[in-house]
């Protein structure tokens, strides 16, 4: 059988591969060898801006299989009948590092799942932690910003990260979990997965549902001591890529048990807590875990860069039966994420393969922009409404409307009877064992004696005292025997 001839970009044959046109035998080099100043400037623009946050990353594709009834919840099209199946995609990632950091580090997780319904592409993007360290997104630039490498030495900087925290007692919650023994993941398929935020589930009699997502490790959780961690960093720095890619290859699919809470939308504004503050769980008392379905891995993509890198997720890629809730931190990422990708991969990244509908089909008036191919043909019009049979509205919303009142400003989020920055921290502490806090403890000693200054190490002791009076006792004397050797 003949081999397939070589081409440039333009198709035409390329005669030889292994050698530049020069004037002459070992002569300078010809500007008009086409094919050698096409591999070189391609080569020069192979990499693109990574993520601001989120950039190391893994990922693969499956499928959602429902195993529950929930449509008296939600009217959501692939939600609508058990065993129903949908095709997702679903990419883990670091949060602070860059694309070259290592995964087994002390980080969230992203858990940011893309189902391609026949309803459209419906993006739930989430963290291996049910809470986050903010509220509110106009402080998330800030908070990135004291997390990544400082601008002067290059490097995370204790002082830095914990002056933050030291400022946003809110944070302690989410402190707590990310040093305690879930803050290292032996591997992404030994983690759970949350929606995190609060999101708003529509039936078909228009009744509306507050709901949070808990995607349970059907592998168990496993997780690394920060001892562990640092072998495995220098052992291996691809380790948790290195995990999925081999486990998917050899048959081995990761799974998750999807299950939700879902709080009815008038006792929202009665909840001892406000129910839309992301540094906060809902009790599992007041809302059991119910069960939907099945995610499984099964397919590793076939280049990375092609399907991981450039897969784009929106948390504002809603289908009818889901919509948002007025969490604030949701609320700002509706516009983020998808600005994100829009700089990143320009105004037509919904076109790649990985972040395009599968199981039906875009239609709009979306035209032109860097790399366009929709041209739609020379009939189609790109206005609306027009004569043309061009695709018109539903007039059908996708979820049930928000209610709304008072006046416009940067209003604090209302206080309902137990809104305390500490209170959730401290259960979460009385919640471990002896060992787990233990380590718990050296894990926030370890960073916090690193700190210059001593009003931050302070500041950031009152809110271990504030969340349990043990809890502060144990880290302010483990700091201080760290800062006397």
């Amino acid at each position: 059988m003949s081999k397939r001839v070589l081409t440039t970009e333009s198709g035409a044959p390329v005669a030889d591969n292994q050698n530049s046109a020069s004037a002459g035998v070992g002569g300078p080099l010809l500007l008009q060898d086409q094919h050698l100043l096409e591999k070189l400037a391609r080569f020069n623009r192979e990499r693109i801006p990574e993520r601001v946050v989120h950039a190391r990353g893994s990922g693969a594709y499956g499928h959602f299989e429902v195993t529950d009834d929930v449509t008296g919840f939600t009217h959501a099209d692939f939600l609508n009948r058990v065993g129903k199946r949908t095709e997702v995609f679903l990419r883990f990632s670091t949060v602070a590092d860059s694309l070259g950091g290592a995964d087994a580090v002390r980080d969230p997780r992203g858990f940011a799942v893309k189902f391609y319904t026949e309803e459209g592409n419906y993006d739930l993007v989430g963290n291996n932690t049910p809470v986050f360290f903010i509220k509110d997104p106009i402080k998330f630039p800030d908070f990135i910003h004291s997390q990544k490498r400082d601008p002067f030495t290059g490097r995370q900087e204790p002082d830095n990260v914990w002056d933050f925290w030291a400022h946003s007692p809110e944070a302690t919650h989410q402190v707590t979990w990310l040093m305690g023994d879930r803050g290292i993941p032996a591997s992404y398929r030994h983690m759970n997965g949350y929606g995190s935020h609060t999101y708003q589930w529509t039936n078909a009699e228009g009744e509306a549902f507050f709901v949070k997502y808990h995607f349970k490790t059907n592998q168990g959780i496993r997780s690394l001591s920060s001892e562990q961690a640092a072998e495995l960093v220098g052992r291996d720095p691809n380790s948790h890529q290195t995990d999925l890619l081999q486990a998917i290859e050899r048959g081995v699919h990761p799974s998750w048990t999807l299950y939700v809470q879902l709080m009815p939308a008038a006792e929202a504004a009665d909840y001892r807590f406000n129910p839309f503050d992301l540094t906060k769980v809902w009790s599992h008392r007041d809302y059991p875990l119910q069960r939907v379905g099945r995610l499984v891995l099964d397919r590793n993509p076939d280049n990375v860069f092609a399907e991981v890198e450039q897969a784009a997720f929106a948390p504002n890629n809603f289908v009818p039966g889901i919509g948002p809730s007025p969490d604030k931190m949701l609320q700002g990422r509706l516009f983020a994420y998808a600005d994100a990708h829009r700089y990143r991969l320009g105004v037509n990244h919904t076109l790649l393969a990985v972040n395009a509908p599968k199981a039906t089909t875009a239609q709009n008036y979306g035209r032109d922009g860097l790399m366009a191919v929709n041209s739609q043909g020379r009939y189609a019009k790109n206005y609306e409404p027009n004569s043309y049979d061009g695709p018109v509205e539903t007039g059908r919303p996708l979820s049930a409307p928000l209610a709304v009142t008072g006046h416009t400003g940067t209003h604090e989020a209302p206080l309902h009877t137990k809104d305390d920055p500490f209170i959730q921290a401290g259960d979460l502490y009385r919640l471990m064992s002896e060992e787990e806090r233990q380590r718990l403890v050296a894990n926030i000693a370890g960073g916090l004696s690193q700190v210059s200054r001593d009003d931050v190490i302070e500041k950031n002791l009152a809110h271990f005292h504030a969340a349990d009076p043990e809890y502060g006792r144990r880290v302010e004397e483990a700091v201080r025997a760290l800062r006397e050797d």
